[in-house]
């Protein structure tokens, strides 16, 4: 069991490809408290302040493993 603020000093990691996917932004739950998805604040920012890009909704089901570091996960398209 972890809180849902844990994962918010962890970086996610796509396992397909290696890369930082970002920090996350949001957690989407179902009426039952149950997490459904975590939302990622997507690209870079613009002149280091202005935010740029989409953000990436990975599924819960893609998430493969929860470290102390990192949050790996399985997601074909970001």
């Amino acid at each position: 069991m972890f809180k849902v603020s844990e994962l918010t000093r962890r970086q996610f990691i796509n396992v397909l490809d290696g890369r930082r996917l970002g920090p996350i932004k949001d957690v989407h739950v179902d009426e039952k408290g149950m997490i459904t998805a975590v939302v990622l604040r997507g690209g870079k920012k613009l002149l280091g302040i202005f935010p740029w890009g989409k953000d990436v909704v990975i599924p819960w089901s893609q998430v493969k493993k929860i470290g102390v570091d990192a949050v790996l996960v399985e997601a074909e398209e970001v």
